[in-house]
């Protein structure tokens, strides 16, 4: 792949430069660029799309407020009234939806100030509007808050003050099967909306770009109504989409478009120490690897600095290109049901060998489904869990 300043007809230099992106695709990625081309957009419109697919395509890859956008901008040239309608209806009810959960966010993190908890939000109202300055610029379905590892307890239990439930189990259950994630879901029925705490940002068994420590001393505020809602910004705004983006295979759209938006407003960020931040964490492709996604899909330059340890990394750019060529066919997304999808995070090979050891040896809600013992015997699966692992393995084998 090249490290140009734009993207060349084959910039993967391979087989990927001979595969042809379906047009809604294509456009899609004009369309959602930092800077839309809004010319070719109209050509490609005038030249025929299949709307239905695009419609699909752009609520698969979380990109519906940018199509909206853009097609507005060209005051609907070219769009049937059908596809028109729908996409309107979308943006109402996406609103709304932005503003209830914005307000829900508020919410819930003044309740949090009011018992002394810290919380941070990510990703959700508080990315949409540090990043495209409104909580209805950006796709999202529910609300993400980090939490000191500590308060953890009290952060649950707040939580399910406020209506908010479990979305797997009790919460011993949780912490034997699910704690590894160092994450939890929470519903709340009455208002539709859920919750996922972190106190970390990936799985006990795999590193990751950014710490919490490092977020908790580095906070800044975001403006969403009358509130003021902690979040993470500048370069650990960008350690943070290159860790998420590397750990989901940067399987969807949406999350290319907020790193390449991040590169393209920030030239000023010292590009080569956030890089240097996550090698020291053992995750500085996710860095190189968010760039050359960027470029790849979006024609977004390469920061300078960038751009040699990019074209000396042989895995960055195989990655590069064998992810940005899935996502070029235009064809549904996989599901994340992998159970090794984030070892990309690690940037050696003996960093993977200790993920995938860790996670052989922890437990899992696989190991209770496949054999619900009672919980005084869940210290079992320590055992049984690598038996089962391998039996699985030779019935995938044969």
């Amino acid at each position: 792949m090249s490290v140009s300043t734009k993207s060349p007809a084959n910039p993967a230099g391979n087989a990927t430069g001979n595969i042809t992106c379906s047009v809604e695709f294509e456009l899609l990625c004009r369309i959602a660029q930092p800077q839309p081309d809004l010319a070719r957009v109209l050509e490609m419109l005038r030249a025929g799309v299949d709307f239905p697919e695009l419609i699909e395509l752009a609520a698969e890859h979380g990109v519906r407020p940018q199509l909206i956008g853009g097609l507005q901008s060209l005051s609907w040239e070219a769009v049937p009234a059908a596809a028109r309608g729908s996409l309107e209806d979308y943006h109402r009810f996406h609103c709304a939806r932005a503003l209830s959960l914005s307000e829900e966010l508020c919410r819930v993190a003044a309740a949090f100030a009011a018992k002394g908890l810290r919380l941070a939000a990510f990703k959700g109202p508080a990315l949409a509007v540090a990043l495209y300055g409104d909580v209805s610029r950006r796709e999202y379905a529910d609300l993400d808050i980090l939490v000191p590892e500590p308060e953890v307890d009290q952060s649950e239990r707040l939580l399910d003050s406020l209506g908010y439930h479990g979305d797997a189990g009790d919460r011993a259950f949780r912490r034997a099967f699910l704690g590894y994630l160092r994450q939890c879901a929470f519903v709340h029925p009455g208002i539709d909306a859920a919750i996922d705490l972190h106190w970390d940002f990936s799985g006990i068994h795999v590193p990751f770009p950014l710490t919490p420590a490092e977020v908790w001393r580095d906070l800044a505020q975001v403006s969403i109504g009358d509130y003021a809602i902690a979040t993470v910004s500048g370069a650990n705004l960008a350690l943070l989409l290159a860790g998420h983006g590397t750990k989901e295979a940067w399987r969807c759209l949406g999350w290319v478009c907020d790193f390449a938006l991040l590169v393209d407003r920030h030239p000023e960020f010292d590009w080569l120490e956030v890089h240097r931040r996550g090698k020291a964490r053992g995750c500085g492709d996710t860095v190189l690897l968010g760039c050359a996604m960027a470029l790849e899909l979006l024609e977004v330059p390469v920061p300078p600095v960038l751009r040699d340890p990019i074209a000396a990394s042989a895995r960055v750019r195989a990655l590069a290109s064998s992810l940005s060529h899935e996502l070029r066919q235009g064809l549904p997304l996989p599901t994340p049901d992998r159970h090794f999808s984030d070892l990309d995070l690690c940037d050696s090979w003996l960093d993977k060998l200790k993920a995938v050891i860790r996670l052989v040896l922890t437990r899992t809600t696989g190991d209770y489904e496949a054999m619900k013992l009672p919980q005084a015997l869940w210290p079992m699966y320590y055992a049984t869990r690598p038996f089962r692992l391998a039996a699985k393995a030779l019935a995938a084998l044969r």
